[in-house]
């Protein structure tokens, strides 16, 4: 029986976008295919597993919570498995082939040695969303037992800290400007409805292009965790009283403008998989929408790229994100983790017109004057390097509950509802919050303007690097009062005629040994550069209609192949696809995995530090 995620949560419900945001809707699920075991290895795994001698019950250890996962098709045999412990199965966790099981303590080493069984993880307990068992619950629908003992004051990483000590985002608040109106679209993996994020359009869902869309259980959902993340950083917000940006006694959660709205655009799935042809239509809907009443796009969050290495002026990856920046959005993006095989930037962020953004490791004090550059902080070559750093070591954030991040990394909880976690991703979400202000604060400002200004008045940090810390450190209590320079960049401007394969790297897609790989996109459609480049932002729907800012429809899929050997009748694509619901059969840990945008291309794989 297939456990959607809001049945992981408690709650028979389904997310629904409403014109204020989100809301719980009543829903039934469908029941999927049974899965069905194959391969040798799955079927004998258990006769080369050695069972722990019987023990009296009068010694039995206590039960504890771990969280299972088992190998490719081997969802049975580990079920069995844990039988056999002496433990119980509570629930499966589809998205990320997972069981959260109750196992004797002393038996757990033999559970982790076990042929089919991936990693065996505690499982820490959690208050869900809306639970109130508690007098003391409030209602923003989590416990105060559980975050009694963090306080965001004494955290050097809180956004409390990083709001008001470290980037002077608070003084821009307390002159009233807290980016309200501003609409900053975040391509990512889409946004959890928890606390902090469930204002009245705080949340504005637009087109969903990730692999989930079909799931009306996971449409603009975050089952990886990391957009959650970054949507508290730029505009989360917890309270509604008139007095929320002072200074008080009391630590109501806010993201760097927490007036601003979130677009958000899904295009990752719960592996953190997606193709760049699935980004570019993500930059030309927000393109295409940026002034939509509703929606006001002035920035948008990229924390994501690629190793690929091609001139930026013909890779279309960067053609895509210099186009949104010369339509009037500040184009925001995570200048990369390192380890990608390159020592360039990632792509896009190696575009000389957009906002690199490094990361930087404040080393558990508010001075700058410690402060250096994180090992995992991508610093460029000599043709470009970030263009600043923000805070991005250890940033506690909203927590996606139940999401890959999430259950895969429990050590990054804080409290019952944050969670922390390092990397260029934050250091971007924290400058596209800054840029929110500066926007509501100088509604003319254009993006050459912004970008001026945030580097102009940019500290330097003086035990990091000068090459890897661009300007220096970003400093809102600087930029507030300087006035807006006349800056117009005037580098060469990209054409986006060359690869799409190339702009992928080594980022790609695979599935039961077929890649994604070629110039065709997503759907197994030729790439045809000259022509994207040419009309796809004049106004009319991407790709003659496929990407249309609609969700796709089942027949969309079926028939369609990437390699035109196996696609088209012995995968997901005409089972899973078409008008039907989530398939266990499907989706066991192998789909899109490869080499995918998992671990690498999103900038942020540091979930505990």
């Amino acid at each position: 029986m297939r456990i959607d995620l809001f049945t992981l949560l408690g709650a028979r419900h389904t997310a629904k976008q409403t014109e204020g945001g989100f809301a719980l809707a009543n829903s039934r699920g469908d029941s999927g295919p049974k899965k069905v075991l194959v391969g040798m290895l799955a079927l004998f795994s258990l006769a080369f597993l050695t069972l722990p001698p019987a023990q009296s019950r009068a010694v039995e250890s206590p039960s504890v919570s771990v969280i299972v996962r088992h190998l490719e098709g081997a969802g049975q045999v580990v079920r069995e498995t844990i039988r056999d412990l002496g433990g119980e199965v509570v629930r499966r966790l589809g998205i990320i082939s997972s069981f959260e099981a109750k196992v004797p303590g002393d038996k757990v080493g033999f559970l982790e040695q076990a042929p089919s069984v991936g990693s065996v993880t505690p499982n820490t307990s959690v208050h869900l969303l809306n639970h109130r068992d508690r007098d003391d619950d409030d209602d923003r629908g989590y416990s105060r037992d559980d975050d009694r003992d963090y306080d965001p004051k004494s955290d050097v990483s809180s956004m409390y800290s990083i709001a008001r000590e470290i980037t002077g985002a608070s003084d821009f608040w307390e002159d009233g400007y807290t980016g309200d109106g501003v609409g900053v679209a975040m391509i990512d993996s889409g946004v959890a409805p928890v606390p902090g994020l469930l204002g009245r359009g705080k949340i504005v869902n637009g087109v969903d292009l990730s692999f989930e869309s079909q799931s009306r259980f996971l449409r603009h959902l975050d089952s990886y965790g990391h957009g959650t993340h970054m949507a508290g950083i730029i505009a989360g917000r917890d309270s509604a009283s008139p007095s929320w940006f002072q200074r008080g006694r009391s630590t109501p959660f806010l993201g760097m403008a927490p007036g601003a709205h979130i677009v958000n655009v899904k295009v990752a799935d719960a592996n953190g998989a997606t193709d760049v042809s699935q980004v570019i239509a993500a930059i030309d809907w927000v393109v295409e929408h940026r002034d939509d009443e509703d929606l006001n796009i002035r920035v948008l969050n990229l924390s994501f790229g690629t190793d690929g290495v091609q001139d930026y002026r013909l890779d279309p990856l960067a053609h895509a994100a210099e186009v949104a920046w010369r339509k009037g959005i500040v184009v925001v993006v995570a200048a990369g983790n390192g380890g990608c095989g390159s020592n360039k930037l990632n792509n896009p962020a190696y575009d000389p017109y957009v906002l690199a953004v490094g990361a930087a490791d404040g080393n558990g004090t508010y001075s700058r004057a410690d402060d250096t550059i994180p090992t995992f902080s991508s610093c460029g070559d000599a043709m470009r390097r970030p263009d600043l750093v923000a805070p991005g070591k250890s940033v506690v954030s909203l927590r996606s509950f139940f999401s890959s991040a999430d259950l895969l990394n429990p050590g990054g909880r804080v409290g019952s509802r944050f969670f922390r976690g390092s990397g260029t991703s934050q250091a971007a979400a924290v400058v596209s919050g800054a840029a929110a202000l500066l926007i509501e604060q100088r509604p003319k400002v254009t993006p050459d303007q912004v970008k001026a200004l945030l580097t102009s008045t940019a500290n330097e940090l003086p035990e990091a690097s000068v090459a890897c810390q661009g300007a220096g450190m970003i400093d809102l209590k600087k930029v507030r009062d300087v006035p807006t320079p006349q800056a117009v960049q005037s580098h060469p401007v990209s054409t986006g005629l060359g690869s799409l394969d190339a702009a992928r790297g080594s980022a790609k897609l695979s599935d039961d040994g077929v890649v994604l790989e070629g110039e065709i996109d997503i759907f197994g459609n030729p790439w045809d550069a000259e022509t994207w480049a040419g009309k796809s932002w004049s106004g009319d729907s991407w790709m003659g209609g496929t990407w249309n800012g609609k969700s796709w429809s089942g027949s969309s899929w079926s028939g369609k192949s990437w390699s035109g050997k196996s696609w088209s009748t012995t995968t997901w694509l005409q089972n899973s696809w078409a008008g039907k619901s989530w398939s266990d059969a499907y989706w066991s840990g192998k789909s899109w995995s490869g080499k995918s945008w998992s671990g690498k291309s999103w900038s942020s794989n540091h979930w505990s530090d």
